[in-house]
């Protein structure tokens, strides 16, 4: 059997029982010096001046976006493919998200959509970069400064990938990562960071993810309780130092998928930027059932990212979401094939060619561009 991932740790486990058993040996488990350290290490590797370490992915969104002033009667755009906590994080803030369709080709959110979407209560533009393609970012730069409004980054799908040569997460005033295990650099559960170059910003975000203190028991706004704890953040630098090796590994695997899949009945989302990082590689069939049963009885295990665009979510009905037609094309179709550093370019091979093969559904290129 193909499996989609594997999270238990592999050449990398003597590293991480390292770093846990130094927490563990230490008795600090809470905004300490291994937090410190990681952020400090994750900075640097992003080019950001100040990272914050927090709970989750979701609480770097909401954080950010609270952090830059953003909350009640402001309207945020962001894209109508993602996971749901993208939204969600946006409307913890107290913000309204507003959804801009995406590129057919590149699948993140189109500038164009975006541009139509400002409006007098637009304060930020939320772009995803999903599935570790880079958003067209100097075009989003240019339609934020021309509007003026904040540009918050969501790379919870994209560590360390770039976008014409730069790091993702540069380009605006924040931005935010997941740790969840299964990203490309996975914690064992939960967490999330925020990068920025703004020391304000950065100040204001670690007070908000300590209950707002500004000392030991004073609190001198609201705010959450959501820390990286030490474990995860020791376990995370460790890590850190697998995630350039892991990334190449991801390369290779997906150069190999699209030679393999040249002739295959589905449509493969070009590589728009070298800078991709590949957290997963998405294929688009207009036979998606068969395709995903087709492999299933060829021992071939596949997900679907996403199921369901976020503005047809019943937890967004009350914001009133515009209708996005290419992003309900996409969820349709969308079908992510196993993808990650320990696959063997054999079962690359495998997949592809029942992918490929006599058998397998015929859809077509399904989304073609406009």
């Amino acid at each position: 059997m193909i499996r989609f991932l594997h999270l238990t740790p592999g050449p990398d486990a003597a590293d991480v029982r390292a770093a846990i058993d130094r927490v563990v040996a230490r008795g600090w488990f809470i905004l300490g010096p291994e937090l410190e350290a990681f952020e400090r290490a994750f900075a640097g590797a992003c080019a950001a001046p100040h990272a914050i370490g927090v709970g989750n992915g979701t609480d770097a969104l909401a954080l950010a976006l609270r952090a830059l002033g953003i909350g009640p009667g402001d309207e945020v755009i962001t894209a109508p493919l993602s996971a749901a906590y993208t939204a969600l994080a946006i409307m913890m803030a107290g913000a309204r998200p507003v959804f801009a369709d995406i590129d057919p080709e590149r699948l993140t959110i189109d500038p164009r959509a975006v541009d139509a979407a400002i409006t007098s209560r637009t304060a930020a533009i939320l772009p995803v970069h999903i599935y570790g393609q880079a958003a067209d970012m100097p075009a989003l730069a240019a339609i934020a400064q021309r509007h003026r409004v904040a540009l918050v980054e969501d790379c919870c799908q994209a560590h360390l990938a770039t976008c014409e040569g730069r790091p993702v997460g540069s380009f605006g005033a924040v931005a935010a990562y997941s740790f969840y295990p299964t990203k490309n650099l996975g914690a064992l559960g939960d967490a999330g960071l925020l990068t920025t170059a703004d020391g304000a910003v950065a100040e204001r975000a670690r007070r908000l993810r300590n209950g707002g203190q500004t000392d030991r028991y004073h609190h001198g706004e609201f705010g959450v309780n959501s820390r990286l704890d030490e474990i995860q953040a020791a376990v995370l630098h460790a890590r850190l130092a697998w995630l350039p090796r892991w990334t190449e590994a991801r390369r290779a695997l997906a150069r190999r998928y699209r030679e393999r899949l040249r002739d295959a009945p589905v449509f493969v989302p070009p590589e728009r930027d070298p800078g991709h990082v590949y957290h997963l590689f998405p294929v688009l069939s207009e036979q998606r059932t068969a395709l995903q049963r087709h492999l299933a009885d060829r021992g071939i295990e596949t997900l679907i990212h996403y199921p369901v665009p976020i503005p047809r979510q019943p937890a967004l009905a009350a914001e009133r979401p515009a209708a996005c037609p290419v992003a309900d094309r996409v969820c349709a179709q969308v079908l992510s094939l196993p993808l990650h550093p320990g696959l063997a370019a054999g079962a690359v091979d495998e997949v592809a060619a029942a992918v490929t093969a006599p058998a397998a559904p015929r859809g077509g290129t399904a989304v073609a561009p406009d």
